[in-house]
């Protein structure tokens, strides 16, 4: 079974969201969407991959969307099959998270490492248009 397939997001916590944002805008010259996040595209002439792209955003320092990790980042994985993913990593006795979310962006899952930083594994919807 093929696990992980790519990088679906980068999260970041900052204490001025604002401010960070706008570092990476005028020095690394990131496209910052209404939203406050970039979408980086996998599209290349060489490569097109029109349903292939990583999110990057920051977060308030305040968000309790990476715990119970109290790093201040969170990695995104994408995977072609969460639920057994998240099976295969129970039988190995991984620390998964019971919750999981399926939205029309997809079905979401999460598993501690062993450093205690909170993984984020994220299975597109069928259709990469939607996402």
């Amino acid at each position: 079974m093929k696990r992980v397939t790519g990088i679906g997001g980068i999260f970041i916590k900052s204490e001025n969201p604002e401010r960070l944002r706008a570092w990476y805008r005028d020095h690394l010259g990131f496209d910052l969407a209404d939203w406050g996040g970039s979408v980086f595209h996998w599209n290349s002439p060489d490569a097109p991959n029109p349903g292939g792209a990583t999110v990057w955003s920051i977060f308030e320092q305040s968000s309790k969307y990476f715990e119970p990790s109290t790093a201040p980042f969170m990695v995104n994985y994408r995977v072609d099959n969460l639920d057994e993913v998240l099976a295969a990593l129970r039988e190995e006795g991984c620390d998964v998270d019971e919750k999981t979310e399926d939205s029309e962006m997809g079905k979401f899952g999460w598993v501690m490492d062993p450093d205690g930083n909170r993984v984020e594994l994220w299975q597109p919807p069928e259709h990469p248009s939607d996402a």
